[in-house]
């Protein structure tokens, strides 16, 4: 059957009025007699684009004065080498949180820089099910910066609250979570979020960074992985990733125009508030996060059987949903349900988890 909804933990699905209006727009932008793919990033068309995507993420997100907006490449990946080679030159140590996979190559990553890196807190133990509290960190006050990841798509986990670190800026990986509820920029001193998640397709790196945090990185760093090179080059320093900051433009249009990011919450809340309970009721399913932790973005669960579960994911397949299969660090199913996730497509897989149960239990 054709895939009728993508579960896809990204790169995502993607609102259909922003794929309608690229198609549109797909061979001639705006009557320029060229493609956004093709068009120079110095014309005056790209730098329009360029101008309006990052004003529209600092009303979105509500980004306050004193604050950098680059748009750049590389992934979050890239950003688990570029934050400790940039802010390890201040003092020389840091402490990282570890939730779960990309919080663990983020820490990981940072240890090649042969500096003092803290394990601040870790839920390891118990197969990242949970967030540790804020009695359970064990912060330095002299670091350079607390990392975390704020949503972990494999697990199925976010963190509740925004720790207390004293004077210690908070560096947050928020790719799975970003531009899914409203965000208090000023708690943070980056936040990081690949864009193929809930921003735009695979390419585009959203970096917001307090500007007194950019300054000289560690010797030896590349010029590409510097804060202050991209910043004082508007994040052009070399060619930038056109077309997924043209769609994430759009996207950002779609948030305004269906509420903003208040609107936006209410509405993943009350998706995956009909899979939370449904879940909650079942006999048949488990979760594997904990209440209280649960990702609005990743719900993942299984049915507590290797067979079971292989066949759950191929007869959704069948059914018209795709990549619904859980990450083999979890097993199980994992259903990611961004914010162009419709909630008929929720009500759709519930259907199907129902009768899947009814059928194998």
């Amino acid at each position: 059957m054709k895939t009728k909804y993508n579960f896809s933990a990204g790169p995502s699905v993607l609102p259909k009025p922003v794929l309608e209006k690229a198609r549109d727009s797909l061979i001639d932008y705006e009557g320029s007699g060229m493609s956004v793919m093709e068009m120079s990033h110095r014309s005056a068309e790209f730098d329009g684009i360029f101008r309006r995507t990052e004003s529209l993420f600092r009303k979105v997100l509500g980004i306050p004065d004193g604050y950098k907006v680059l748009l750049l490449q590389g992934g979050a990946t890239m950003q688990f080498a570029m934050v400790p080679m940039n802010l390890l030159a201040r003092g020389g140590k840091a402490d990282y949180v570890l939730t779960g996979n990309f919080s663990n190559n983020a820490y990981k990553e940072a240890l090649l820089f042969g500096k003092p890196i803290s394990v601040a807190g870790s839920t390891k133990d118990e197969n990242f099910r949970r967030i540790p509290a804020q009695g359970e960190l064990t912060l330095d006050p002299d670091a350079d910066y607390l990392h975390l990841c704020s949503n972990n798509t494999i697990f199925g986990t976010k963190w509740q609250y925004i720790p207390e670190t004293g004077r210690v800026p908070i560096v947050a990986d928020m790719s799975s979570c970003i531009l899914s509820e409203p965000v208090d920029v000023s708690r943070y001193g980056i936040i990081y979020a690949g864009a193929q998640k809930n921003i735009a397709p695979a390419g585009l790196t959203l970096v917001i960074i307090r500007e007194d945090l950019i300054g000289d990185p560690l010797p030896g760093t590349p010029t590409m992985l510097n804060y202050k090179v991209m910043a004082e080059n508007d994040s052009m320093k070399n060619t930038p990733p056109c077309w997924p900051i043209y769609i994430s433009m759009l996207v950002l249009e779609w948030i305004v125009e269906t509420g903003g990011l208040e609107a936006m919450r209410e509405r993943n809340r009350s998706k995956a508030g009909l899979l939370y309970d449904f879940l909650d009721a079942s006999d048949f399913y488990q979760t594997n996060a904990d209440a209280e932790d649960r990702s609005l973005m990743n719900v993942t669960f299984s049915t507590g059987d290797e067979e079971k579960d292989k066949a759950f994911v191929a007869e959704a397949k069948e059914a018209g949903m795709s990549n619904l299969k859980g990450h083999r660090s979890v097993g199980g199913m994992r259903a990611s349900i961004y914010n162009a996730m419709p909630r008929e497509g929720v009500s759709y897989l519930i259907d199907f988890m129902r009768d899947f149960a009814q059928r194998k239990g």
